[in-house]
Formats: structure tokens, C-alpha cells, sequence
């Protein structure tokens, strides 16, 4: 009786077991933050775990019945309560006790590196708050200068590609990068995005008294000013570097913002290199951080004779602006570093050393991120750690001065992924947002008005489209530099071209010693194909006056009017020699345009200085020397007169008969067709935008010269020549396609129109020259 009574009660405990335990599991799965103890899997686990026979087996029974209903109870307590709102996960907590163990929870490096190795990208499994689909992610970048300014067009094409949502940026910049990234997004117009610009000028007293050995400069501290310089009521704000690749939607990130907890302030990736160890070399001597410090972004330190070692700024940073302003972050930064400069003299890494050092200080103001949001590529980092597949990865920051050439597994991988973004045409992220309304953008507005008023049925529509198109454009794609002259005669050569064209750069170089202003046609692809052939060249490399704008390829004409245009509105110069890409100026060119400036009074009287064209019809020629040995090449058929056997009366009014023996400028007068290639003041009419492709471009500005009371001036010791190449396809289109001709006709008929509504009687003229030519 008794050993049924025994039986009976392990049957009863093991079916309470059975119950329990499944449902004791699902509540603990479903709520991740209560901690219970751990139980056995089975009954029969548990039943092992007693002891054999007597009342020392009832009394374990009795126990684990009790605790197990004590754990259940416990279990629907908390189920049982509300949900939690987001500010109740992020308590106010004064005491630095439990700061720091907030800290440690969140884990200090070979933990967190250690996550991302067992679950890798675990954000499509683990629940994270959701970012509303129209909120606005704002985005902070420094950048100074011209090849920053480059880096920052993949960066945002990376975000662009991934978003989801609308985006705000905040440039901190230098004079020159915002005059290119301005005019870039302005031509970009891409919806939901907003753009903001901050003088990095009008910042750098707040950081200036900070000695700085990075070769970043001042503008390696402005992040520590980002408090003061954004918006007050900016409440957020994800800060990034230059030289990063998204691989994922920034939302992502931009959601991390919930996880803070207490008086966490920053979000940052543990820094993958050994550099704040401070066992890099002997008396080798860091700024003080915490473990591994944290990651700010990159510098090249020379070791020894044979190795550099690669250390880290901030690739990536969350920033909680409005409780650094509660925190008075401002005076907790300058406090740190005017202690630390005492002993350090000097920041070795900018911004993240003093970063760091308030970190040290201060641990519960640091939110680790997991290392996947800063993969950090360089030869002497943990970045494998971060990842267990590469569609883990986040964010790769090229923060090696090797670049695509860094020692790493999964490189090839990196390298196309960056040169996917690098190489991708931008214009296919001109996409709308459905669902989020976008601010009112005026331009746009009255582009797509302009637009809708064409008919699309007119056989000349995507003539008329083309010339309402806009382009894309990346101003001074190369560094420039020009300093003014003093006696304000300086001349500028102003020239388009596309990718056809660029052999004839490097003989143009050679040829004009003076600034020159280049618009170049080219598609995102191309455009790196571009940099790669002028940084390989030691004639274009040398040459530091030549403005390179990049004008994005879209349309299906070559729209040579607008970037002449693009060209002359970045002259610096008073006076600007208006060419092509196909010819080459003779050697001295440039200092007798600046004597004629000078000679001719240029400065106060309105001219137009030409300079006669011929060409060659051989590919290698021995250029003339002087007016003299061109004569003499064109008595003996190596030279002509430019098109004087197709298209005379481009530059017949030039009189070369005259110009073969004048020593003094003479004056011609208009005739119907006339395209002289000439030198202006820079304030001259610009070209007119709807002749695109070949025909009448230069022919309806000559005209406008005209019509303005430009005299037009030949001069008597000046010339150019015209190499051979083969036809662009707009004039192959032109020469077959009979449409393209009526369409060119009937641009011509109603230009000529504008012109005598805009002039008046005075613009008859030009209509009776064109019906008696």
C-alpha cells in the first residue's frame, strides 16, 4: 500500500512537471528581462536529483513543488504589469555605483565582439523598437576640402541606396567643401533629403587652442563642438566619417538610440586596433581610455622602418544632443583635455583622445555599440571578430591609408561593395518616399510645371526637355588652387569635353600655362576612370589651376551649352578665353591675351578678342612656333584654315587674308554664322541651353555678343589649331538623322525670335542675314 501510495505521488509530481515546465519555458522566452532560475528539462532529470526512498525523497518532492509554484506565481506578477514606455527604460541614475555597472551589462569589447560572433547580424531576429516610416534621421558629416568632398558622394550614395526614410544632414565644412556638396545636392534633387551647412570657420576658436598632431588638423575636433553647433532643439543626431559604406539601412542604427539606458550619452564601437594599450612600441605612451578606448577614425603612425600601425577615430557615433547639453558636455570635455594637455602636451588622434579620456572618467555615459556598425579595415585590427558572414556586416569603415588594399579575408568582398557605391549612378536614387510627405521644394515644383507644359507629341519634345533637364554636378572633382593676380589681366581657358576627349588634356596643359575651367560629361563609372587617369598623370598632378567640374551624364544629348555654362560660372579670373577641347592654343598664348587685356583696354570697353583657328588633318604634327612657321605650314598644305572646306562661313568674317599680314588687332564686323573663338570679359552672356548635341551652339552666343555691342577684335599674333580625332556621335546623328536637322531648324527660327523680342529692332538684322545665307 505503501509503495502505491509512493507511486501515485511520482506520478502526480511528473505530470505537474510535464505541465509546468512547457508553460514555465514559453513565459520565460517571452519575457527576456526576468530572470528565473534555471529547471530541469525532464521529470526524470528531476526525480535523479533526489535522493533514493524515505522522507528525504518526499521532503525534495514537496520542495520543488514549492519552489516551481513560487517561480510561476512570480511569472504572472510580471506578465501581469504594463508595458513599459521607452523613457521608463531609460531611468535617471545619479549613483556612479550602479552607472558603472550599467556600463559593464553593456558589455567592454571581447564580450561584445564575442555577440557578434555567435549571432552575427541578429537584428532581423531580436525585436528592436520600430523607426516610423516618415521620421526624419539626421545625420552629421565634418568635411573640409576637395577630396573629402569626394568621399562624401559614396558615402551618401550607400546611405541613399538602403533608406527608407527621410533624411536631414548637417555639414560642417570649410568654404570649399560647401560650395561643392551645396551645388551637388542642389543639381542631385533628391526627395526627403535636407541639407544643412556649418561654417567650420567660424568653430575653430572653440577647438584652435588644442594642440593637434593629427595631420587632420582643426578639423579633426569639431566633432567635440556638435552640441554647440547644431540646432538646439536637435535632439539626435547620427555622426559619421567620411570614409565609410553602408550595407544596410541607417534606421537601423538611427533605432539604437532606444537601447540607451541611464545617462548614456554616447554610442560608440569599441576600438579594434591595441593603440590606447599602450603596447605598441617602447614608451609607447596613449591618452588615457577605457579597455581598448573607443573608435573615432584613422591614422597612419610609422612604427618602425618596416611597419605602420593603423589606430582609429570615430567612424561612427551616436550622439543624445539634448542630455550632452543637460550634462554641460561643453565644460566636461574642456575640462578633461586642459588636465590631460598638462602631462600629454599634445592629442595624438584628435578628437578620440579626448573622447576617450572623458570616457575613462565617465563610463555610464558610453552605449557600446556591437562592432558590425564600425568594421573597421585596416591590416592591424580585430575586424574579423565582428562578423561571422559578411551579410552581417553594417557599416565598413576604409579607415586605412592602404584602402582597397588592406589585409583582410573577406577584402575582395569590401572592394566591390565599395566600388559598387563608388561607381553607381546616383541618378537612380532620385526616388520618391511613398506615404511621407516631403517639404514644399520650389525648384522642383516649377520644373515638373515647366515640364508638364511641353507637348509630349511635338516631334522636337526631347529637344526642348533636354534644355530643362537637370544635371547633376560635382564641382571641382580635383583639388584647385589659383591665387589672383595683381594687375587683374588674367585669363582663364574655359572647355568641355567627355570621355573621348580626355587623351587631349595632358597637349592642353603643355600648351596653356594659365588657369583653366573644365565641365566634364561623364557617368558615375566614368568619372572614377577620370581620377584614376589624372592622378596617374604627372602633367595634370603638377598642375594645380585646373578646375575639374563633373557634369553627370543624363538624356541622350550631349548638352554642350550647359557645360560651357558650368565652366564659365567657375571662372576666377577677370577675363575668360572661350575655346574647345580639340584645340590646342599656341605656346604663349596666354601671357598675349593678358598683354591685350592691357592693349586694347579690355577692362572698359566691351570686346570680343579673336583668336583664328586652323586645323590639321595629320594625327602627329610638329606645332609652329611663331605666326611665321604657321604661315609657312599653311602655304605648304600641312595646315588650313579652320573648316574651309565644309563650313566656311564658321570663321570666314575672320579675314585671314588680312591676318596674314597684319602686326596690329583689326576690327570685323558679324556675318550669318559666325563662331570665332574668342576672349571676354567674364560678366558675357552665357551660352543658350536649348542647342544641344552639334549645331548652332556657338553661333547663337556669337550672335548675342552681337546683339549686346560686342566689337569683335582679331588679333594679329594669335592662333590655335584644330587636331584631328574621330566624329562624335552627335554630329554622326545630326549628318543621318533628318529630324535632328528640322528640329535644329526650328530652335534656330524661334531663338531668333527671342532675339528681336529681347533687342528689338536691332535684332532684324539677323533674320534678313539668315534668309539671304
Amino acid at each position: 500500500m505503501l509503495g502505491m501510495c509512493r507511486g501515485r505521488r511520482k506520478f502526480l509530481v511528473a505530470s505537474l512537471a510535464l505541465l509546468f515546465i512547457p508553460a514555465l519555458t514559453w513565459l520565460y522566452l517571452s519575457v527576456g528581462s526576468f530572470q528565473v532560475k534555471p529547471l530541469p528539462l525532464s521529470p526524470l532529470e528531476a526525480l535523479s536529483s533526489t535522493p533514493v526512498g524515505g522522507a528525504g525523497e518526499r521532503q525534495a518532492l514537496e520542495l520543488r513543488v514549492r519552489v516551481v509554484e513560487e517561480e510561476n506565481r512570480a511569472l504572472r506578477r510580471e506578465l501581469s504589469r504594463p508595458p513599459r514606455s521607452p523613457s521608463a527604460q531609460l531611468p535617471s541614475n545619479n549613483h556612479r555605483g550602479n552607472q558603472s555597472r550599467t556600463h559593464s551589462e553593456e558589455g567592454t569589447g571581447d564580450n561584445e565582439s564575442q555577440k557578434a560572433v555567435t549571432v552575427g547580424n541578429s537584428s532581423d531576429c531580436v525585436r528592436h523598437p520600430v523607426v516610423d516610416k516618415c521620421e526624419t534621421i539626421h545625420v552629421a558629416i565634418v568635411c573640409a576640402g576637395y577630396n573629402a568632398s569626394r568621399d562624401v558622394v559614396t558615402l551618401v550614395k550607400s546611405v541613399l541606396f538602403h533608406r527608407r526614410n527621410p533624411l536631414h544632414f548637417h555639414f560642417i565644412t570649410d568654404s570649399i567643401a560647401q560650395q561643392i556638396l551645396s551645388s551637388l545636392f542642389h543639381t542631385w534633387m533628391v526627395p526627403a533629403v535636407r541639407v544643412d551647412f556649418y561654417d567650420a570657420d567660424e568653430l575653430k576658436s572653440e577647438v584652435s587652442w588644442i594642440p593637434n598632431k593629427h595631420y587632420s588638423g582643426i578639423y579633426g575636433l569639431m566633432k567635440l563642438v556638435l552640441t554647440k553647433t547644431l540646432p538646439s532643439d536637435l535632439q539626435r543626431v547620427i555622426v559619421l566619417d567620411t570614409d565609410i559604406t553602408f550595407a544596410t539601412d541607417i534606421a537601423e542604427l538611427w533605432a539604437v538610440f532606444h537601447k540607451f539606458k541611464g545617462q548614456q550619452v554616447l554610442g560608440l564601437v569599441e576600438n579594434q586596433s591595441d593603440w590606447y594599450l599602450g603596447n605598441l612600441w617602447k614608451n609607447h605612451r596613449p591618452w588615457p581610455a577605457l579597455g581598448r578606448g573607443f573608435n573615432t577614425a584613422c591614422v597612419c603612425v610609422c612604427v618602425c622602418v618596416f611597419e605602420h600601425v593603423c589606430v582609429h577615430f570615430t567612424g561612427v557615433i551616436l550622439l543624445l544632443l539634448d542630455r550632452l547639453r543637460k550634462l554641460r558636455w561643453e565644460q566636461m570635455w574642456r575640462l578633461t583635455a586642459e588636465r590631460e594637455l598638462m602631462s600629454m602636451l599634445s592629442t595624438s588622434l584628435a578628437d578620440q583622445d579626448i573622447f576617450n579620456a572623458v570616457i575613462k572618467q565617465n563610463p555610464f555615459l558610453v552605449h557600446q555599440l556591437p562592432c558590425f556598425w564600425n568594421v573597421q579595415l585596416s591590416d592591424h585590427t580585430r575586424s574579423e571578430k565582428c562578423y561571422k558572414d559578411v551579410s552581417d556586416l553594417k557599416v565598413i569603415h576604409w579607415n586605412s591609408p592602404k584602402k582597397l588594399r588592406v589585409k583582410n579575408k573577406h577584402v575582395e568582398f569590401f572592394r566591390n561593395l565599395y566600388l559598387t557605391f563608388l561607381e553607381y549612378d546616383g541618378n537612380l536614387l532620385r526616388r520618391e518616399l511613398f506615404g511621407c510627405p516631403s517639404e514644399a521644394d520650389h525648384n522642383s515644383e516649377n520644373l515638373q510645371k515647366t515640364l508638364s507644359e511641353l507637348d509630349e507629341d511635338d516631334p522636337c519634345y526631347e529637344f526642348r526637355r533636354e534644355r530643362f533637364t537637370v544635371h547633376r554636378t560635382h564641382l571641382y572633382f580635383l583639388h584647385y588652387e589659383y591665387k589672383p593676380s595683381s594687375d587683374n589681366t588674367d585669363v582663364t581657358l574655359v572647355a568641355q569635353l567627355s570621355m573621348d576627349r580626355l587623351q587631349m588634356l595632358e597637349a592642353i596643359c603643355k600648351h596653356w600655362e594659365g588657369p583653366i575651367s573644365l565641365a566634364l560629361y561623364l557617368s558615375d563609372a566614368e568619372a572614377q576612370q577620370f581620377l584614376r587617369y589624372a592622378q596617374g598623370s604627372e602633367v595634370l598632378m603638377s598642375r594645380g589651376n585646373v578646375g575639374y567640374h563633373i557634369v553627370y551624364k543624363e538624356g541622350q544629348f550631349y548638352p554642350v551649352n550647359l557645360l560651357r555654362n558650368v565652366a564659365m560660372r567657375h571662372v576666377n579670373t577677370p577675363y575668360m578665353f572661350l575655346s574647345d577641347i580639340d584645340f590646342l592654343p599656341m605656346y604663349s598664348l596666354y601671357e598675349y591675351l593678358r598683354k591685350s587685356v592691357v592693349q586694347l583696354d579690355m577692362a572698359n570697353t566691351k570686346k570680343a578678342l579673336v583668336v583664328p583657328a586652323f586645323e590639321t588633318l595629320r594625327y602627329r604634327l610638329s606645332y609652329p612656333k611663331s605666326k611665321a612657321e604657321l604661315l609657312s605650314q599653311l602655304d605648304m598644305g600641312t595646315l588650313f584654315t579652320f573648316r574651309y572646306h565644309v563650313w566656311t562661313k564658321g570663321h570666314a568674317p575672320t579675314n585671314f587674308a588680312k591676318w596674314r599680314t597684319a602686326t596690329t588687332p583689326y576690327r570685323v564686323q558679324w556675318e550669318a554664322d559666325f563662331e570665332p573663338y574668342v576672349m571676354v570679359r567674364r560678366d558675357s552672356p552665357e551660352y543658350d541651353r536649348r542647342f544641344v548635341g552639334f549645331g548652332w551652339n556657338k553661333v547663337a552666343h556669337i550672335m548675342e555678343l552681337d546683339a549686346q555691342e560686342y566689337e569683335f577684335v582679331v588679333l594679329p599674333n594669335a592662333f590655335m589649331i584644330h587636331m584631328p580625332h574621330a566624329p562624335s556621335f552627335d554630329i554622326t546623328k545630326f549628318r543621318s538623322n533628318k529630324q535632328y536637322r528640322v528640329c535644329l531648324k526650328t530652335l534656330k527660327e524661334e531663338f531668333q525670335q527671342n532675339m528681336s523680342r529681347r533687342y528689338g529692332f536691332a535684332a532684324l538684322k539677323y533674320m534678313t542675314a539668315e534668309n539671304n545665307s
